[in-house]
């Protein structure tokens, strides 16, 4: 979902969980968010996902344990 701030609010959720990785917009529409942090926060972004911010429409969510990649910071890319 773009146009709605999805990436930006994601992004302040990640960083407020002391999560780390990356979120951008995808050619489809679509967002996709690399996440690593403790178990709980990830869960609490992924559910955060269900609903996004205020003006999102989120239809789909799809959530995947992938290998670490050890990130420092949590980034806004495009």
């Amino acid at each position: 979902m773009q146009g709605v701030g999805f990436r930006a609010n994601a992004h302040a959720f990640a960083i407020k969980n002391n999560l780390l990785g990356f979120v951008k917009n995808l050619p489809d529409g679509n967002v996709f968010i690399h996440a690593e942090g403790n178990e709980e926060n990830i869960n609490l972004l992924i559910e955060w996902c269900y609903v996004g911010p205020r003006l999102a429409k989120v239809s789909e969510v799809q959530a995947n344990e992938v290998q670490a990649i050890f990130y420092k910071t949590f980034e806004l890319r495009r």
